[in-house]
């Protein structure tokens, strides 16, 4: 559903990703891991079209991003911080996008529903709490049924019941056989999400593996525990 063939992509002198190739399925949930400036967002805005890569291709359903942005509507998106216009309610910059979107699909409002923001859609953006806007932010990535979400530290901020909520929502939006990519420091909270998981350093993907593969390499069921294991190895080497 994507692939990603020899991507490169420098800031002046700084080299931020190097030869990446990459290749995404349906119904998979991928983990995109890395220590703070791995490449992991740049990555993730190369593949949305924010960033334009030095060298290198992204196909998206068999398209190459750089010949249109009509691939764009089959993607959601949820940043890691929101950004909002401060005076617009809630309902308004739901209205807002909706109607950018022009999507005569059938709208998925379950998060609207269970995060109930419909009791708060008068409230203006610049009032809300850190939580609050990412469940905003969370309800648009998921609205317009998207084939593939990309979602960059989907439950940062946002309390325990909230956070249940979005991972039950991504598990179901798995099972349908959508293409989820996840970005996270929280790796806890994985165990019970993803397929696969990538793990990027220095610009460069250290390993790519399914999950039932990861565990039978070292034995261990949690996911934080198993890729411990692996990156000690790897400095020992």
């Amino acid at each position: 559903m994507i692939e990603i063939k020899g991507l490169h992509k420098e800031f002046g002198k700084l080299e931020v990703l190097h030869n990446v190739n990459l290749s995404f399925q349906q119904g998979e949930c991928i983990a995109l891991i890395g220590p703070n400036g791995c490449g992991k967002t740049t990555l993730i805005k190369s593949i949305l079209g924010m960033v334009i890569p030095g060298r290198g291709t992204i196909l998206v359903k068999g398209q190459d991003i750089r010949k249109g942005v009509e691939y764009r509507r089959h993607i959601g998106y949820m940043p890691q911080i929101g950004r909002y216009p401060d005076n617009m309610s809630i309902g308004q910059v739901i209205d807002m996008i909706k109607e950018i979107r022009h999507s005569k699909e059938t709208l998925d409002e379950e998060l609207l529903e269970a995060f109930q923001l419909k009791k708060i859609f008068d409230k203006r953006m610049r009032t809300l709490s850190g939580g609050t806007t990412q469940k905003v932010s969370a309800t648009l990535a998921f609205l317009f049924d998207p084939d593939v979400l990309i979602l960059d530290e989907p439950t940062a901020g946002l309390d325990p019941l909230a956070s249940e909520i979005l991972k039950e929502k991504i598990i179901s939006e798995k099972q349908k056989g959508k293409l989820i990519l996840i970005t996270s420091h929280l790796l806890s909270e994985l165990d019970d999400l993803i397929t696969h998981l990538i793990f990027m350093q220095d610009g460069k993907v250290h390993f790519h593996q399914s999950i039932e593969d990861l565990r039978k390499l070292t034995g261990e069921e949690k996911i934080s525990k198993a890729i411990a294991q692996i990156l000690k190895k790897s400095n020992n080497e």
